[in-house]
């Protein structure tokens, strides 16, 4: 019982702190909002900064893969990964240099992602009918109709989708994230505190790994 109790005290000195630094992320959730309206209100230029910070990205990963390569080229797979790193390295380039250029093309891929998946999508749904298909099946349309609209209004909507989709992420997906789980943190101390075993600590464990989101 010992090996249990120890586990329990551990994890609530562990949601002590948490709760302790709750404001925190409360405040990181606020800024985060705050930030995603700021993207979506200049679209244009946040679309821009993504392109080039993802290039940076590209192009930095690549040049630590080359490095990475030639020092283990005694490696079987030596030349795919020495071809994933150049391929990086001349992507994360080219979006850097040529920004307006890469926006275009990625506006391009995920208006072609759109379309495919929302196909698939629609037509799985249709397919297997499952519980509640029909809005596994409307959201695969409007992933198409996305795809089109993104299609018909090119090269006009390179330069406002991305941002306004980076935007969207960080006021909505990361904004709320910490807002909608403020009770989980509650509700897995009060079922921590009333834990006696191991297997009742696992259940309270399980409980805020689905509850989290």
């Amino acid at each position: 019982m010992a090996e249990p109790t120890n586990v329990s005290a551990s994890l609530a000195a562990s949601l002590d702190q948490v709760r302790h630094s709750w404001g925190w992320f409360v405040a990181l959730g606020v800024a985060l909002v705050v930030l995603g309206i700021v993207c979506i209100t200049g679209e244009v230029a946040t679309t821009l900064i993504s392109v080039i910070v993802l290039g940076w990205l590209l192009l930095l990963s690549g040049v630590m893969a080359l490095v990475h390569a030639f020092r283990t080229r005694t490696w079987t797979g030596f030349f795919l990964y020495l071809l994933s790193a150049v391929l990086r390295v001349f992507v994360g380039y080219t979006l850097v240099r040529y920004p307006l250029i890469g926006a275009l093309s990625l506006t391009l891929i995920l208006a072609a992602l759109f379309i495919v998946g929302g196909v698939f999508r629609a037509i799985g749904a249709a397919s297997l009918r499952f519980p509640r298909w029909g809005w596994t099946a409307a959201s695969g349309l409007i992933a198409v109709l996305l795809g089109l609209t993104l299609l018909a209004q090119l090269p006009a909507s390179s330069l406002w989708f991305l941002g306004l989709a980076v935007g969207i992420i960080f006021a909505v997906r990361l904004g709320t994230f910490v807002a909608s789980n403020t009770d989980v943190f509650t509700r897995f101390d009060n079922c921590l505190a009333r834990a006696s075993g191991r297997s009742q600590v696992a259940d309270c464990i399980a409980q805020f790994a689905r509850g989290v989101r």
